[in-house]
């Protein structure tokens, strides 16, 4: 679901978490380590998303930030002055890596890209992070039961 979140956020705010869980508190932060990652380059989205960004005129480049959640991700980027969020719960995420300096990640219709270059090992470990954290909450599958 693709939200704007500068306005009503505390209405939205149940919602949100209802979908993707509350955020980490501090001690578990600490035990993942990191649970966001900040301004990471868009470099492709959803004709939904694109029709958002295109509105920050002036900006050589457009940015996103993920963000991780017992239940999901939350990736949030501005557009026009206003922050807006893809609420993406796990069950639903895909994660490719297409390019070899690239990351796609999927919700139904929504799609939006980043760019992750090869000296960036901080942005490669989060994502590698995030994929094993959505594979360990995975609702269980009939080939684990026995």
């Amino acid at each position: 679901m693709l939200l704007n979140i500068s306005r009503d956020f505390a209405d939205k705010r149940e919602e949100i978490n209802e979908l993707v869980g509350n955020p980490f508190t501090l001690e578990e932060r600490q035990e993942l380590k990191k649970t966001s990652f900040h301004e990471l380059p868009v470099t492709a989205a959803s004709i939904e998303i694109y029709n958002l960004l295109v509105l920050n005129e002036g900006q050589a480049q457009n940015h996103c930030n993920i963000e991780m959640r017992p239940k999901g991700v939350l990736i949030s980027f501005r557009a026009a002055g206003e922050t807006y969020s893809l609420v993406i719960p796990f069950f639903k995420l895909k994660i490719y890596k297409g390019r070899a300096e690239e990351y796609s990640f999927y919700k139904d219709q929504y799609f939006i890209k980043i760019h992750a270059g090869a000296g960036q090992t901080e942005v490669h470990s989060f994502i590698k992070k995030l994929r094993h954290y959505k594979a360990d909450k995975a609702l269980p599958r009939i080939e684990d039961q026995e």
